[in-house]
């Protein structure tokens, strides 16, 4: 049974902030483009961390500024692809299949870092994706009228595998660079990247949809900042598990907002996706109670490290 230590509430706290971000996402993307979301967004964050990196007296532009070019790049990828799943799929579905991204931190980490993969964690990557699997639903595998959106699922699972390759490229950066300024690297790429596409579809948002965009920053702002004292006070395994308190808090959004209700199928799918990515988080998580690793939770597309949260 877990124990809510003050860390393990912090860990509520930011659960309960990324999935108010999807809420938000999903609102603003009832009428406006994704990119123009992206961007907003995107804006919002820049502004607060060069905001952080001129009270602190750091220089934005770093050391090894390829690299975080390409980082930015990156997360702008998952993180587009993290909204439009998030537009265009039920809340609690998009959440979850975000939540494979730390299986694929590990085979990505070990292709591209040579980290060490044993065969459980590649087991475990199969496996996860048998979850995308039962929840979309393809037809050509089980006939009928299928499940979710094939398009949207696969974007959405695209966002996940350049989340992974985000967080890779973080485990390098991290040797060198302040983490305020890799996330600068992050807004600055979004924000040159999505205003050409956002441009050409821009829709002038109303009264409410300002409140929303301007949410979406805020409430990815304050899941950060719980995030980040969770981690600091808990045990990565204990935490990862309150982590998916995300998923609860996505499904009663949805339902209350959007009347989303999952079928047996996506359920099905979820509880796989969630145990295995679990378990490789357990495999791999340093300081946890299954032994030493480098481990990955869940995890938002621009933030510095592991996070339970949303996209790159």
């Amino acid at each position: 049974m877990i124990r809510f230590s003050v860390g393990l509430r912090y860990m509520v706290g930011a659960a309960f902030f990324f999935s108010v971000m999807s809420l938000f996402v999903k609102g603003a993307g009832q009428r406006l483009p994704t990119m123009e979301v992206v961007l907003a967004r995107s804006v919002i964050t820049l502004v607060i961390t060069l905001a952080v990196l001129r009270a602190r007296g750091v220089s934005p532009w770093g050391r090894e500024r390829k690299l975080l070019l390409g980082r930015g790049a990156l997360g702008f990828v998952a993180l587009s692809c993290f909204y439009f799943g998030v537009i265009h799929l039920p809340l609690a579905d998009a959440t979850v299949i975000q939540y494979t991204n730390p299986v694929f931190t590990a085979l990505l980490a070990a292709l591209l870092i040579s980290e060490r993969i044993g065969r459980v964690e590649v087991g475990l990557v199969v496996a996860s994706l048998g979850g995308v699997v039962l929840m979309a639903r393809p037809t050509f595998l089980f006939g009928g009228e299928g499940g979710l959106d094939p398009l949207a699922v696969t974007v959405a699972l695209a966002g996940a595998v350049f989340s992974a390759a985000a967080y890779v490229s973080v485990r390098r950066l991290a040797r060198t660079e302040d983490p305020w300024v890799i996330v600068f690297y992050f807004a600055l790429v979004s924000t040159i990247a999505s205003a050409p596409m956002a441009a050409p579809v821009y829709i002038h948002p109303v009264g409410w949809e300002w409140g929303l965009l301007l949410g979406v920053g805020v409430s990815t702002q304050l899941g950060q900042v719980f995030l980040t004292q969770g981690l600091r006070r808990e045990r990565a395994g204990r935490a990862m598990a309150v982590g998916y308190l995300q998923i609860v808090f996505a499904a009663l959004w949805g339902l209350l907002f959007f009347f989303e209700v999952p079928d047996r199928w996506t359920v099905a799918g979820a509880l796989v996706i969630v145990l295995c990515t679990y378990l490789i988080a357990r495999i791999r998580a340093p300081g946890s109670d299954a032994g030493a690793g480098g481990g990955e939770g869940a995890v938002e597309p621009e933030i510095g490290r592991a996070s339970p949260g949303r996209g790159g």
